[in-house]
């Protein structure tokens, strides 16, 4: 079981590393110590769902559906675009500053919502977790065992990441770094959507 197990866990985190829209997300959540628990439960059980659906044989969907694929590509292209502009526009006024503990300027309804278009409509995640883990998984010997690791992985990362903000909380007391981080975001969103786009 530990022969599937451990390598479906470090590829599900090798994956999750690099800075995505969903990352970038909880990173700003945490240091906003804002819906922290609900946005890192939330992030892995959707990633749970996804890699589940994968190591069950569902990356068919695609081919079986053939404008799935682009349907998500402009889709989630376009909500990026959208999302990266907000933090633009953020960074350029400035002025905001780490709030304090517990003070909610976005509803948890608001949040989640924000969160899961972020999630479903990026065709990276599926490309991650149902093709990419999913058919990697059929090639161990308890393709269940690698998926629970890789699951384990994403709910550790999500956590870790959404707790460990507050560590940056020093640096985050300054508007400056706030802006910092939105351009950032900005960059990273549009990024990505010119990769969906363009390719």
């Amino acid at each position: 079981m530990l022969s599937s197990f451990l390598p479906g866990y470090a590829l599900s985190l090798t994956l999750i590393l690099a800075i995505g829209a969903q990352n970038a997300f909880v990173l700003r959540q945490g240091l906003r110590r804002q819906h922290v628990f609900w946005v890192c439960l939330t992030c892995g059980t959707t990633d749970a769902l996804l890699i589940a659906g994968g190591v069950a044989g569902f990356g068919a969907l695609a081919s079986a559906v053939p404008w799935f694929e682009t349907a998500m590509r402009y889709g989630g292209a376009m909500f990026l675009l959208w999302y990266g502009a907000q933090n633009a526009i953020s960074a350029w006024r400035g002025g905001a500053a780490l709030e304090i503990e517990g003070e909610a300027t976005q509803s948890l309804r608001q949040v989640i919502l924000t969160l899961l278009a972020l999630t479903f409509l990026n065709p990276h995640v599926y490309l991650d977790t149902v093709v990419l883990i999913g058919s990697i998984s059929a090639q161990y010997p308890d393709k269940f065992a690698f998926g629970g690791g890789a699951v384990l992985a994403s709910f550790t990362f999500f956590f870790a990441l959404g707790y460990g903000a507050r560590l940056l909380s020093p640096l985050f007391s300054k508007p400056f770094s706030w802006q910092v981080l939105d351009a950032l975001i900005a960059l990273t969103m549009w990024a990505i959507a010119a990769k969906l786009l363009f390719g």
